[in-house]
């Protein structure tokens, strides 16, 4: 069974009017530290340029000109389990392209949430997330009063996708069909969550092993833009439970999985749980876990998956001048972690207008 929660905003008429927001600082991308392992080709012939000491990848040599085939995508699946992140430069996907490759990693979540909401979707496909500004109405940049970018600005916070929702993301597919022009920002940061968690202390992989943590989509925004959804209560909607620590199925290794999301921990005060949240947070955004990929032109697709990765947008001050229109699509994780400590018989999700 499958249901939907929706919230809406509740201020007065006149804050709705004339809200707004600032553009983000043009973002500077921060240095890598340690040594970058060198490229190297596969026995398939694609080339694999590492991006990061320890995670991400810049995949070259894949046909997107025709439909890829079983082959072709168990070696990206495989390049993608061990990089977490997968960077493919000028696809020239469609939109019906798009949505055909993504079905190999497993079930499509929707935007019908959203919808439900009161949002209006510009795209053809419900399948099709709305990752970038443009206003669905005239079809360019939103201005900084819009809705829709004062709820992305919480983005900007490193996260996972849905894992507010009672069945998590797994794979995120974003594809670039406009960016803004080359200065004016727009790319999208990466931290490595597997990583993070090798690093821990073993004193603290115990402390935090049983631990059970509440995701809200509603926190989120909340703490990006306190003012805006100064009426909504995360603790009286929907609080989607997972574990902390996890094993990556698909790499054997272990994950800290933490995200802008967490709301609370089971069995601790706020004070307390609120402290740990921000603790791993910040240990898991400390420099040497991070990298910031460019959106060089159209076409480009990044490849991420959220249960071993976090990612965020980074803004920049093309928000409200130029248009970026970014399209994903979100696979539902089809591991056995999929919905947490969730009632698998109720896949609801949530969605905001």
């Amino acid at each position: 069974m499958s249901t939907t929660v929706t919230a809406t905003k509740t201020s007065s008429a006149e804050t709705l009017q004339t809200f707004t927001i600032k553009p983000t600082p043009l973002w500077q991308p921060l240095p890598i530290e340690g040594d970058i392992p060198a490229p190297y080709t596969t026995n398939s012939g694609l080339e694999v340029v590492p991006l990061h000491p320890t995670f991400a990848c810049e995949l070259r040599g894949v046909d997107w000109s025709k439909s890829i085939s079983q082959e072709a995508y168990d070696e990206i699946r495989q390049i993608a389990d061990q990089y977490g992140v997968v960077a493919c430069r000028n696809t020239g996907l469609t939109d019906e392209a798009h949505i055909e490759f993504s079905r190999n990693f497993g079930d499509l979540d929707d935007v019908r949430p959203y919808i439900d909401a009161g949002r209006k979707h510009r795209l053809a496909y419900p399948e099709l997330f709305d990752a970038g500004n443009i206003d669905p109405e005239t079809g360019n940049a939103a201005p900084l009063s819009a809705a829709q970018v004062i709820g992305n600005k919480a983005n900007e916070q490193f996260h996972v996708d849905s894992s507010f929702n009672a069945r998590r993301a797994g794979h995120s597919l974003l594809l670039a069909h406009v960016i803004p022009p080359k200065g004016m920002g727009g790319a999208t940061e990466f931290a490595d969550s597997r990583t993070a968690y090798d690093d821990l202390s073993e004193e603290m992989k115990q402390e935090l092993e049983t631990l059970v943590t509440n995701h809200s989509l509603f926190h989120s925004r909340k703490k990006a833009v306190p003012d805006y959804f100064k009426d909504t209560d995360p603790s009286k909607l929907p609080l989607s439970k997972h574990r902390l620590i996890q094993d990556h199925e698909w790499s054997s290794r272990k994950n800290l999985y933490i995200a802008s999301y967490v709301y609370s921990i089971d069995g601790m005060d706020t004070v307390q749980g609120t402290g740990l949240i921000n603790d791993l947070i910040e240990h898991v955004s400390k420099p040497k876990y991070r990298t910031t990929i460019p959106w060089e032109q159209n076409g480009d697709m990044i490849i991420w998956d959220n249960t071993s990765v976090l990612h965020r947008a980074t803004g920049g001050t093309y928000e409200g001048k130029y248009p970026r229109d970014m399209r994903r699509t979100t696979v539902k994780d089809m591991s056995s972690y999929k919905f947490g400590l969730n009632d698998p018989s109720n896949e609801w999700r949530v969605g905001l207008p």
